[in-house]
């Protein structure tokens, strides 16, 4: 396989599994849908960039320390279902809070700012250390035994693009007006249900994490 063919295998199955609903999938919507578009978009952003370091740190092998050292995956897992149990708690205890809108203009008002968007979607993606793994298990089956040193240096920011570029899709399905709308009639029951999706993906990962050996 050419080096040119590797780079297109591992952009298509990242890709793949970038589309798999998560709770980067579920971030992303709720942010879009709660805020705006821009806010969408940079948390499409985070993401991006999350990716994009998973990517580099396969590059680099670190991620095969993870694999080395089990108990230090263990802990990351972990913490990460943690971090999404709390996020999942905060957005359940919002939800019978009302939108405010502005007036005259219909649109809900920015509850976050654009940057805090934006390391919401970077941390929500780094706090899954089973992406890291997914990324290491990728590359050491699509790479070549010595892969040239542009592979290396392209697949960091070509991961961005598609990190980036699958959540600015979700980001710009769920910013319409339309689907504004139906959030605004029903954000009582949207939040309830993303909390719960982000709880339970938390709770998930940290049962992993409880029941796998040391």
């Amino acid at each position: 396989m050419t080096a040119v063919a590797v780079l297109f295998s591992i952009l298509a199955t990242i890709f793949i599994g970038a589309m798999s609903p998560g709770p980067s999938f579920v971030l992303v919507s709720r942010v879009a849908i709660a805020s705006s578009r821009t806010h969408g978009l940079a948390s499409a952003l985070g993401m991006g960039l999350g990716g994009a370091i998973f990517a580099a740190l396969a590059v680099l092998g670190l991620t095969a320390l993870l694999m080395q050292f089990e108990w230090l995956y263990l802990i990351l897992k972990l913490l990460g279902g943690a971090y999404l149990i709390y996020i999942g708690i905060r957005i359940w205890r919002g939800a019978s809070e009302p939108l405010t809108t502005t007036s005259g203009a219909g649109e809900t008002a920015k509850a976050i700012s654009v940057s805090r968007a934006f390391f919401l979607g970077l941390i929500t993606q780094l706090s899954n250390p089973k992406t890291s793994i997914v990324y290491a298990s990728i590359f050491a089956a699509l790479m070549p035994p010595s892969p040239p040193l542009w592979l290396l240096l392209a697949l960091p920011p070509m991961l961005f693009c598609v990190e980036a570029g699958w959540y600015a899709v979700v980001a710009f399905a769920f910013s319409g007006s339309r689907a504004r709308s139906v959030y605004i009639r029903l954000k009582q029951w949207i939040d309830r249900g993303a909390g719960m999706v982000m709880g339970a993906l938390g709770i998930k990962l940290m049962v992993e994490a409880l029941k796998a050996k040391p």
